[in-house]
């Protein structure tokens, strides 16, 4: 698969998941299927149309500083620590705290090689997809980049670890492409001393479970998250990369069995969906779900533009600037998005239970 397919896939991929995840954010597995039943997910947040979160717009202000900094991982950290100050100015609705910490402390002058705070949250690993496809072909850079993208904000080695097994996932789907993912060797290629004894065991798990046919629902409740995929990264990261490994080559399938877990349902859709994309390119995105996704200014006609632009540099093709994007929209649309999030929230005060 050629570049562009790749990175508009993991791009669009990644969206696409936030925002069919979204409406089921922090609901458990259980309570979920109560309220919309066993029909094939899709957008529901606004009038039956989807919006984004901030897996989307993390992934978008990657893109953004991978193509400020030229591909030096100095350069991309000094360029994402703006855009993460400017982001968090635009009062976003969704933050994790240690994320949250980390952006204040670089507005009171922490610099991005400090800022980050002890936390295996996986915000990290929601950033990695468009690092992998971007850096495919250069293992030292794809090392910096996620080591840059994580210790800005989180400092706990697992959030590091974790995110270079999904940005190797994005690197690995994106080489194989049509071909398909042999999950056997992508496990081989990732395990390694490096790794923390609790990835190296959920690597032997995810492949015990895959050589046995497990479900996705299998593998989730045999880590003890029945309830839902909580944002720790020893729990998203392995059902994310078993339910690519699963379903490769099946965005719906593999989306959709993520997103139904419950949980952090947004930060699963969108990884699983990055994953998926960015080996299976923007056609294999069910059309209605991109049809359905109406965000702004951040849409899918912009986010296409910013993968095209991220293709030629990544390709040597042109040397361009970051995407323009509308700031002074962002504000009242996160606003609109955070009127829409507490609505949906007071709607869960109320049956089924």
């Amino acid at each position: 698969m050629n570049t562009i397919d790749s990175i508009t896939g993991c791009i669009l991929g990644a969206a696409v998941g936030d925002s069919v995840g979204l409406p089921r954010e922090g609901l458990s597995r259980r309570r979920a299927q109560r309220f919309y039943g066993n029909s094939q997910l899709r957008q529901r947040l606004l009038f039956g149309r989807g919006m984004i979160s901030d897996d989307t717009e993390h992934t978008c202000m990657v893109a953004q500083a991978l193509l400020a900094s030229g591909g030096d991982p100095d350069r991309f950290a000094q360029s994402l620590a703006w855009r993460l100050r400017g982001w968090l100015a635009g009062i976003p609705a969704g933050v994790g705290l240690a994320t949250l910490k980390s952006i204040v402390r670089l507005w009171i002058g922490y610099s991005w090689r400090n800022s980050g705070v002890w936390s295996a949250g996986n915000g990290p690993a929601m950033r990695a997809p468009i690092i992998g496809v971007f850096a495919s072909d250069d293992d030292e850079l794809l090392r910096a980049l996620v080591n840059r993208s994580t210790r800005m904000t989180h400092t706990d080695p697992l959030a590091e670890q974790g995110a270079l097994l999904i940005a190797k996932a994005a690197r690995y789907a994106a080489r194989a492409g049509e071909n398909g993912v042999d999950w056997e060797k992508y496990i081989r290629e990732v395990s390694g001393s490096e790794l923390d004894k609790h990835f190296l065991a959920a690597l032997d798990n995810i492949q015990e479970h895959l050589n046995g046919g497990a479900s996705v629902d299998d593998f989730a409740n045999a880590l003890g998250l029945a309830e839902g995929v909580s944002g720790y990264v020893l729990h998203t990261v392995p059902v994310c990369l078993f339910s690519w490994l699963r379903h490769h080559g099946d965005f719906r399938g593999g989306v959709e069995a993520v997103i139904k877990l419950g949980g952090d349902a947004d930060t699963t859709g969108a990884i699983v969906g990055g994953l998926l994309g960015a080996g299976s390119g923007q056609n294999a995105i069910p059309h209605e779900w991109l049809d359905r996704l109406v965000d702004w200014p951040r849409s899918v006609k912009w986010m296409t533009h910013l993968a095209e632009r991220l293709a030629g540099f990544a390709d040597d093709i042109e040397n361009p600037e970051p995407l323009p994007l509308c700031w002074p929209g962002i504000l009242p649309r996160n606003l609109l998005f955070m009127s829409v999030v507490l609505v949906h929230g007071f709607r869960r005060l109320f049956p089924p239970y």
